[in-house]
């Protein structure tokens, strides 16, 4: 291993019921390095979340997407946020994760997403990664390899729980695609998908164990890359609450506890990777 090499696990916010201050205490309490945080447009809530970064001394990558239907609004917001993330002079992330485009934009327009990036990292120097997420340009393993082939530099987020759902299997049919987009990935949410869902209601039960093992293999990969290089790799914990953690009908009681969750999969990533 290179001495480089370094390791950094973030909390997710999605879900958590209280302030970002609340959140940020909890996090660095679980132990923590950073945390994973929308990006946000509204300059009360950016002061908030430095001052609370500040507090618990936390570092940060900031999620950034938008949600509009039509091409030319959607480009423009999205343009927006990752340079006023990528600018900002309160704290330097450690990357800018990308919820890019959506599905149904053309390959013509889903391009410029990842023109407007590439450029942004090498104006900033900031490592910026598209994830690939359902309902974003990244949807599909098949997809994600056309703009690979052609992006030499492009960089990924890999959330492959979501491509095991679009593909219904754990993508034992596209193992070279799957190492293609595994050489690309600079940053990991390590949430456990299977073929009929994005995550799975406890990770931690027997019947899980073949998912639990396709995606440490996956991760695998990328930190024996990253080890060898001595490079930092970053990874987030992104158990979610309901409708993505299975619920009980009518009360909608959550089946897992998702905060429980997810500080087993820090502790679980930290022994196997530090």
């Amino acid at each position: 291993m290179n001495n480089n090499y370094k390791l950094i696990i973030l909390a997710t916010s999605w879900g958590f019921p209280g302030t970002i201050d609340e959140f940020c205490a909890a996090a660095k309490k679980e132990g923590y390095d950073g945390i994973e945080y929308w990006w946000p447009m509204d300059a009360g809530k950016q002061k908030e979340l430095f001052a609370a970064l500040k507090k618990h001394q936390l570092q940060v990558g900031f999620l950034c997407g938008g949600g509009q239907a039509d091409y030319a609004q959607h480009l423009d917001y999205f343009k927006k946020m990752t340079d006023f993330a990528a600018n900002n002079t309160s704290q330097r992330p450690l990357y800018i994760n990308c919820h890019s485009g959506r599905d149904h934009f053309t390959e013509e327009q889903s391009q410029a997403f990842i023109d407007h990036t590439k450029q942004l990292a090498e104006k900033t120097g900031i490592l910026v990664c598209h994830e690939t997420h359902r309902s974003r340009i990244m949807f599909a393993a098949h997809i994600t390899r056309r703009f690979i082939e052609k992006n030499p530099s492009l960089k990924l987020t890999l959330d492959i729980s979501h491509w095991c759902n679009v593909h219904e299997s754990l993508l034992e049919d596209q193992q070279e695609t799957v190492n293609m987009a595994l050489s690309r990935s600079e940053h990991i949410h390590a949430r456990i998908g299977h073929p009929e869902g994005p995550q799975v209601n406890d990770p931690r039960a027997p019947e899980w164990a073949a998912a639990v093992k396709a995606h440490f293999d996956w991760w695998d990969k990328i930190v024996q890359r990253k080890k060898e290089k001595g490079e930092q790799l970053t990874i987030l914990t992104e158990f979610g609450p309901p409708d993505y953690m299975p619920a009980l009908p009518y009360t909608r009681q959550p089946l897992s506890d998702q905060w429980a969750i997810n500080t087993h999969m820090m502790r679980l990533l930290r022994k196997r990777y530090s």
